[in-house]
């Protein structure tokens, strides 16, 4: 259980180190990603980024478990 924990604290932190290079990279938003504009408020959905970055870490997770 301790090591399932640790795993998933360092690859939360990995993704949280990513932010900063996606954000310079400039690729928001990505195809399916939704956007509204609602009196004065601006909503972002952002679907296709939240799926690779899912993938992106299940696949490290499995890669690291190996």
């Amino acid at each position: 259980m301790t090591g399932k924990l640790i795993m998933f604290s360092i690859l939360f932190a990995g993704s949280l180190a990513l932010l900063p290079m996606i954000a310079f990279l400039g690729i928001d938003p990505l195809p399916g990603d939704l956007t509204f504009n609602i009196a004065n408020h601006h909503v972002f959905l952002p679907f296709t980024q939240a799926f690779i970055a899912s993938v992106v870490l299940a696949l490290l997770y499995f890669w690291i478990r190996k």
